[in-house]
């Protein structure tokens, strides 16, 4: 079976990450799997992904996702395969125009609980026509999937949930890096792995921060869009000296495994695989109490109501006192993390393109 996944591009992210896990070990079965970006930049991720055997394609580099000469690009491609698989909004819509010229079976993965465009009342006709063109719609969450059906209604499609996970082995066995404890010596560390981008909410984090004491430290992984006013924010509360932006990493595993503390503060998620991540590590994880992050971390890490710093620094300061509660807390969250490994990932997508010819 040859299948081709489609999706903007390989800079960070969720949906970006899945790639990186997901198509290699596709390959491992015999499936023929190659990748296609909208916007071919160099990343890490992208380099990743060709490390690992991947072949990886791209309609241009930088420029808009949503310009119409990727539409047209994107026809030569499609008849070449047995399944398309699309991620993200520009993928999902081009292929869908695409599919009216060409025969061509349709998957894609819902990577969230909701997005800014299911806010615009005059999209809802468009979203749910180009679902419909498609042939499955995988769900990375329970909460995902009933948020989309209640969204669009009856559709042609057949909306199922596949769990996002991650190789918890990986990040059961890293070797914690001595890379924060030489930026910030004796101090309890806290750590933070997303995109600055609209669904994220670094600002909580960094405004718990005057509620803490000077000895405890943030560190942000990632970079985006809103990474200039995270900074800012940490200048106008004067905490600046005590946050610290890594940008984007490739040993995560190593630098979650050195953290006192990982946290996932978020304004909706479809199911992180960052928090499936942070809870590998046998660290207190502590999330904001929202879709995606809530069915996840509920019985085992800490959660916190959205948007309350204050509630936030009360957590980490509770477990930070109380050393039973905090190893309790920690095993907790390993073993929820082993619930979500990847393995049942890939059988349920391989499942998924099974069903599809049956």
């Amino acid at each position: 079976m040859k299948i081709l996944h489609v999706i903007t591009s390989l800079r960070t992210g969720g949906a970006e990450k899945l790639m990186i896990e997901l198509l290699p070990r596709l390959k491992e079965y015999g499936y023929e799997v190659d990748l296609l970006l909208f916007d071919g930049t160099d990343t890490a991720f992208r380099r990743d992904a060709e490390s690992s055997g991947i072949k990886v394609m791209e309609l241009g580099k930088g420029g808009s996702v949503y310009s119409p000469i990727k539409l047209f690009k994107l026809f030569s491609y499609l008849k070449k395969y047995d399944v398309v698989h699309t991620h993200n909004t520009a993928p999902q819509f081009f292929a869908a125009i695409s599919s009216i010229f060409h025969h061509v079976l349709l998957c894609t993965t819902e990577h969230s609980t909701s997005n800014r465009r299911r806010k615009l009342k005059w999209y809802a006709p468009i979203d749910k026509w180009m679902y419909s063109r498609y042939r499955k719609v995988i769900c990375i969450s329970d909460k995902a999937e009933e948020n989309l059906r209640s969204y669009i209604g009856k559709s042609r499609s057949e909306i199922i949930t596949i769990n996002n996970g991650v190789d918890v082995a990986k990040f059961t066995s890293a070797i914690a890096s001595t890379e924060l404890e030489e930026i910030s010596p004796a101090c309890k560390k806290m750590l933070m792995v997303a995109g600055f981008r609209w669904e994220k909410d670094q600002d909580t984090i960094i405004r718990s921060m005057p509620l803490l004491p000077d000895y405890f430290h943030l560190f942000l992984i990632g970079d985006g869009v809103r990474r200039l006013d995270c900074e800012s924010l940490t200048r106008q509360l004067n905490v600046s000296e005590r946050v610290h932006f890594l940008g984007v990493r490739s040993d995560v595993a190593e630098l979650l495994k050195s953290a006192d503390f990982v946290l996932m503060s978020s304004h909706f998620e479809g199911l992180s695989l960052s928090s499936i991540e942070g809870m590998s590590v046998g660290k207190p994880f502590i999330a904001s109490n929202v879709d995606g992050l809530r069915e996840v971390v509920s019985g085992a890490g800490c959660l916190f109501p959205h948007g309350d710093a204050n509630a936030l620094a009360d957590t980490i300061l509770r477990l930070s006192e109380n050393e039973e509660e905090y190893n309790a807390v920690s095993s907790l969250c390993r073993e929820r993390a082993s619930q979500y490994d990847i393995a049942s990932m890939v059988n349920g997508y391989i499942n998924c393109y099974k069903s599809l010819f049956t």
